[in-house]
């Protein structure tokens, strides 16, 4: 199922290639976030022409809506979508985390109130993985329990022990056709949990491994330590994801750690507050600076945003509060993530992936709009930070 083609020698960065029933997907990937079966203000079609290899779908959210019977009577997430490519599915563990405030942990599983009617649901590895196996998904997530940073270690500890106990229970489930398990390995900042938990889940022998709990209000040195903390104890040959990360700049540096796979909402989230993703760092498209800039939103981007519209125009269209302007910065922007990372494997297998690194990082300036948009998006525990 995965290929590891190249390894960088300057770094741990790998180029790889993995194989699913719905299509080939080459890593390093980013994948574009599509919680609620959607991924925000962009349709299939334009996605496509970006090149998107792989999306995402979250198991809590569509099994409240629109509820497990119209996606088997639909015929999975697939059809229902009219998206013939790969998709992840998230197991509901980051709900643990995201709606800390309707839920209980118990021993098997979760108890959650839903975030819109207050009605009661239960998810655990189960459950989960039923959902996930319903939903037909290429790549299913074990149930985990992904804990603050910020909690007390045996807290933690207890929730690495679970996470362990809920894997072992998922990998057993019966599987959609094709479809491949991956284990998390959590332990928030504590290398020691980090080693532990990643010993534990590789020893369960999935078909690949994400590194959990990352993003989830740390500043961003804890973050990167924690996939430091994690990265030497998964395996060489198969796939490595770090969820729900990050900024073009962090991707560059995560790939050079020696992750695969990554998803994040900030193309489209931070594209709703009028902010564009360049390789020069972020740009707000409102400011005043852009009423009568006729150019692009980048110069050399070949996005459909930046081929037939200006900032002026775009700038315009936002102020009046016209839906087009967020979409086509949502174009602009999810163009732009997937433009890096195929920048990305293009120097990997050129053998100049250090270099393209130095030059991107040094050139890169992120603002702190979107810094604080990526902080409060992961302190938040609320329904509406949760949806994408």
């Amino acid at each position: 199922m995965f290929e590891l083609l190249k390894t960088d020698t300057t770094s741990k960065a790998r180029l790889g290639r993995l194989t699913t029933t719905r299509g080939v997907v080459d890593t390093p990937v980013f994948m574009s976030v599509g919680t609620q079966a959607s991924v925000k203000a962009l349709d299939p079609r334009e996605l496509l022409e970006m090149n998107t290899q792989i999306i995402l779908g979250n198991t809590y959210h569509l099994s409240i809506r629109p509820g497990m019977e119209i996606m088997k009577q639909a015929g999975g997430l697939h059809k229902f979508m009219n998206w013939n490519l790969p998709i992840l599915t998230d197991s509901g563990g980051f709900q643990v985390f995201s709606l800390g405030k309707i839920r209980t942990v118990q021993e098997d599983g979760v108890a959650f109130r839903s975030h819109l009617d207050g009605s009661p649901l239960f998810l655990g590895p189960k459950e989960s993985m039923a959902i996930q196996r319903d939903l037909g998904s290429d790549i299913a997530m074990v149930f985990d329990e992904c804990p603050p940073h910020d909690k007390p270690y045996n807290e933690i500890k207890a929730a690495v022990e679970r996470t362990i106990r809920w894997a072992e229970v998922c990998r057993v489930q019966p599987r959609a056709e094709g479809q491949f398990y991956f284990g998390i390995a959590q332990g928030a900042g504590h290398p020691e949990l980090r080693e532990q938990c990643a010993k534990a889940i590789v020893g369960m022998d999935f078909d690949g491994y994400a590194i959990g709990g990352v993003s989830v209000g740390e500043p961003e040195p804890e973050m990167m330590k924690a996939v430091e903390y994690t990265e030497p104890h998964l395996p060489a040959n198969k796939p490595r994801y770090a969820m729900g990360l990050g900024t073009p700049a962090q991707l560059v540096e995560l790939v050079a750690r020696g992750v695969d796979m990554f998803d994040c909402v900030l193309p489209t989230r931070v594209a709703r507050n009028g902010t564009a993703f360049t390789y020069k760092g972020t740009v707000s498209i409102k400011g005043g600076f852009n009423k009568a800039d006729f150019g692009p939103i980048e110069e050399g981007c070949t996005c459909y945003a930046c081929r037939n519209f200006t900032r002026a125009y775009l700038r315009h269209l936002l102020n009046v509060e016209e839906i087009l302007g967020l979409r086509m910065l949502s174009v602009h922007n999810t163009f732009m993530f997937q433009r890096v990372m195929a920048d990305i494997r293009a120097h990997l297998a050129q053998g100049t992936f250090g270099a393209f690194r130095q030059e991107f990082i040094k050139n890169y300036v992120p603002t702190q709009k979107v810094l604080a948009a990526r902080e409060e998006h992961s302190r938040k525990h609320g329904a509406e930070q949760d949806i994408e």
